[in-house]
């Protein structure tokens, strides 16, 4: 027993060592202990973000990138995706959007370190978990389980992506970014449905992976029996409160996915997940030995083409710091950078000092690491109360906590951060002392180029009677389409002896077709009765329409479709779609079952094999003008201009209501405007269109829609975040950035620091107007803010050109300070001074004074005042 553990211990160091990584011309160990990664022979605290490549393009990766590096993030996650590289087994794509290189190159471009997440099954709300589809047709194949067909295509797409990483010198062994790679993604949820193949074949996955010799540790996250020198790590909302901890004492603290919001699917109301949340459970993380992070997702983007998950939205993850546009959402974004570098002051103390832990009352408590012999201390303070605030002393002086917060002391002294936002409710009850984080709302604006501007065109698919039978029952639809088309036709015929018929007018038989999803369309002789669909809950559903049969010969045709193919669950290879049983109710005669009736398929529509959606296949086709409401199952297509100016581009698909749109011949996903969620809404109505995708003039937009629509309203919109604010306290402490480490000693930047309100324009615009500014106690929401019972009534002027209301001497102490004025600039700092705003007179002296201020940024200059010129 001595002997194997002194064997397994010297294989796990060894292993250990063998992981470098290259800085700049330097190559050194990537080894890793209890406490962090060691990069270069550094202990490091990594903040990473998920940003997926193909969730977005090429020409938006470097900007992506460089906003999550200045947004503190030292490293970029991303899944690889086997369906997308390899969609026929043997052919391989890796272009445009698909250029793996490319993006880990851009992310080592910008100094910055990767994690590649193999899997190969990935879930990420991603079609089929992301496997290729044709591996369903492998005999006797059994996906993610100790199944020998399954392991054999596993390991081939696993080395050859390890093998393209290692050519181009990738990993950080070799010189690149790539400081880790992770194999198989969270089995532990389906792990007992396989029983003992289950137990084999994470033990197999983890050692194929470690064979593969990439030079960096591997992990698998919520793996509590990864196997060996492999980290298990964790997912989830609250890491800080709910891992267990890794399987061994040598292994770091990881947090793989920590959520920044909710994926939405269709029928689903808008999900949020409160950056004052988000930024708690960081600081908890850290607090109790974590040592990387990393935000699920950073930049969600958009799911283009047929990519998303079973009723997975086109729009993924907008919620996160940056939106789908590659938008910095405020406050989270902001709120997180001062987050990572509260968390970065502490630093020395976080990864060198010993960890203790302090009862200040029942509900606070202080985590605090010392570095013994060294001034070297950082601390953490927490209410854990989520109701109410509370004052505690701590090495002898008091500390005000919010509820629900932790204050982070990168001295043990000072304050420099609180989790809660000066938005959030404990604000304005309580007067918090947090950091102040700049706020925005996003702007959808008609384009002036195409507003009342499309002219549209239709061409309409002939719905099909009778196909040759090819099968007794209906065929199921994941195995007919074979993820090349949503769409799929099913035909059969019915011989009505007018006695089946009832004799009054008022009574007609019911077309019954019970499916196992997704959604479908249905015609009896060629006309619309009616359409139904399931969930992403529930993807089962029937259809139950009045039909108007004749005697004779009856054609009954169904459109089944899809929405995606699952991502998740156990025995993803025996899951099915499409409809199953059928039948006509109320003839005479008693029900007609169909089911076994014999049917005709076709896959595909016929405009999807033409390829209508581009120039040279819609020429195929005759298009005729819209004058009203199209039939189902129509195309629509228009030409349009690049809207005006450099702001990203969606279209808003009003009138429409289920389908999916091309742009110059590429998908952008699909739309459903009729699945209304809980608030009486869609969940999606505008959708993406990449700048990359257009050409300056006579863009082709096509659209299949597959009911009854109009697409009049349509309309082409710009994006922007160009509304933002701030709301400051007069009891609020100094910005984190007022403090920095010099000489291994923690100091303010400033002897005289002042809270302050600070606005930051994106994308080097500049202030154009101030929309609301008022010194007193205003309330409301970015974007709804109104002046309270107390308000200074120069505010505004303040704000927009201060060296108009003050004396010389005051101005240019106060202006060597900040930079004061906003119009015009693209950043300004507006300070909580009362002399500034009030004078020599307070109308309200008893009262705790806010500063709310919102303005307008663009890439126009201001317009001025007389006065102001």
């Amino acid at each position: 027993m001595v002997k194997c553990h002194f064997l397994l211990t010297a294989t796990l160091v060894s292993l250990m060592l063998s992981s470098v990584i290259a800085h700049g011309d330097k190559k050194e160990g990537v080894t890793y202990d209890g406490r962090s990664l060691i990069i270069n022979g550094k202990r490091e605290l990594l903040f990473s973000g998920s940003i997926h490549y193909p969730r977005s393009t090429p020409e938006m990766w470097p900007e992506l990138i460089q906003k999550a590096k200045r947004g503190g993030l030292n490293v970029i996650q991303t899944y690889v995706f086997w369906n997308i590289h390899e969609p026929e087994q043997g052919k391989f794509n890796f272009e445009g959007s698909y250029d793996l290189v490319k993006f880990i190159k851009t992310i080592g471009e910008n100094g910055m370190f990767a994690t590649i997440r193999l899997g190969p099954f990935i879930q990420a709300e991603w079609n089929h978990g992301g496997l290729p589809y044709w591996l369903r047709e492998i005999p006797d194949i059994i996906f993610r389980s100790d199944n020998a067909p399954f392991k054999i295509q596993m390991e081939k797409f696993v080395t050859m992506i390890i093998n393209k990483m290692k050519e181009e010198k990738l990993f950080a062994s070799q010189g690149g970014p790539i400081v880790l790679a992770q194999i198989e993604n969270e089995y532990n949820t389906v792990q007992l449905a396989y029983r003992n193949l289950g137990v084999s074949y994470v033990q197999w996955a983890g050692n194929m992976a470690l064979g593969l010799k990439t030079g960096v540790p591997w992990v698998m996250c919520k793996q509590k029996d990864a196997p060996g020198p492999v980290i298990n790590t964790c997912n989830g909302r609250h890491c800080g409160d709910t891992f267990t901890g890794p399987n061994s004492p040598d292994k770091p603290s990881l947090w793989t996915e920590n959520w920044t919001a909710q994926f939405r699917v269709f029928g689903d109301p808008p999900s949020q997940r409160s950056v004052e949340d988000t930024a708690f459970s960081v600081a908890r993380w850290f607090s109790k030995n974590g040592s990387l992070v990393n935000y699920y997702m950073y930049h969600g983007g958009t799911n283009f083409g047929r990519t998303a998950a079973s009723f997975v939205t086109t729009r993924y993850y907008d919620e996160a710091p940056l939106d789908e546009y590659g938008l910095q959402r405020e406050p989270k974004w902001g709120h997180l950078k001062d987050l990572h570098r509260a968390l970065n002051l502490c630093k020395k103390a976080l990864l060198w000092g010993t960890p203790n832990v302090q009862r200040l009352s029942a509900d606070v408590e202080a985590r605090f690491y010392e570095q013994p012999g060294t001034n070297d201390c950082a601390a953490f303070l927490a209410n854990n109360n989520t109701k109410e605030p509370e004052t505690v002393t701590f090495r002898g002086k008091k500390y005000y906590l919010p509820a629900k917060s932790i204050s982070i002391l990168p001295d043990c002294k000072t304050v420099v951060y609180n989790t809660m936002t000066p938005l959030s409710d404990s604000f304005f009850f309580f007067q918090a002392k947090q950091v102040v984080s700049q706020h925005n709302s996003r702007n959808f604006v008609k384009s002036r180029k195409t507003d009342g501007k499309l002219h549209w065109e239709m061409f309409s698919e002939t719905i099909p009677s009778n196909f040759p039978v090819d099968s007794r029952i209906p065929r199921e639809l994941y195995n007919l389409t074979k993820d090349k088309t949503d769409y799929a036709w099913f035909t059969t015929t019915i011989n009505v002896d007018r006695n089946d018929l009832s004799a009054r007018k008022d009574i007609n038989p019911v077309l019954r077709v019970a499916s196992l999803g997704h959604a479908m369309v249905a015609f009896v002789n060629g006309e619309f009765i009616g359409s139904a669909h399931g969930s992403q809950i529930e993807k089962s559903f029937v259809l139950q329409r009045s039909v108007k049969l004749k005697p004779g010969i009856n054609f009954v045709t169904l459109l089944g479709s899809l929405v995606g193919l699952p991502d998740s669950g156990a025995y993803m290879e025996h899951r099915y779609a499409g409809p199953r049983g059928v039948s006509i109710l109320g003839l005479n005669t008693g029900t007609l079952d169909l089911s076994s009736n014999g049917w005709g398929h076709q896959v595909a529509l016929s405009g999807e094999t033409a390829k209508v959606f581009t120039k040279e296949g819609g020429a195929k086709v005759t298009w005729n003008k819209v004058n009203k409401d199209g039939p189902p199952v129509t195309w629509y297509k228009t030409l349009f201009d690049a809207p005006e100016g450099k702001s990203p581009v969606s279209v808003r698909m009003t009138g429409m209501k289920k389908g999916m749109v091309w742009i110059n011949g590429r998908s952008i996903g699909r739309y459903w405007m009729t699945f209304i969620s809980p608030l009486g809404e869609p969940t999606q109505s505008e959708y993406h269109i990449p700048r990359s995708y257009l050409k300056p003039t006579d863009n082709l937009m096509v659209i299949l829609e597959e009911e009854e629509a109009s697409p009049e309203k349509i309309e082409i919109l710009t994006v922007n975040r160009d509304t933002i604010c701030s709301y400051v306290n007069e009891y609020h402490p100094p910005n984190v950035r007022s403090w920095e480490r010099k000489n291994n000693k923690f100091t303010p930047v400033a002897d005289d620091e002042k809270p302050a309100a600070r606005l930051k324009c994106p994308n080097q615009k500049k202030i154009v107007a101030v929309q609301f500014a008022s010194f007193g106690d205003p309330s409301g929401t970015c974007g709804n803010f109104a002046v309270g019972t107390c308000d200074s009534p120069i505010s505004k002027k303040v704000v927009e050109q201060p060296w108009l209301l003050l004396p010389a001497k005051r101005l240019r102490r106060l202006l060597l300070e900040f930079e004061q004025h906003c119009l015009g600039k693209n950043s300004c700092v507006i300070p909580m001074d009362k002399g500034l705003f009030n004078g020599n007179k307070d109308n309200c002296p008893n009262l705790s004074k806010n500063l709310a201020v919102q303005v307008k940024c663009s890439d126009k200059n201001p317009k001025r005042s007389a006065n102001q010129a």
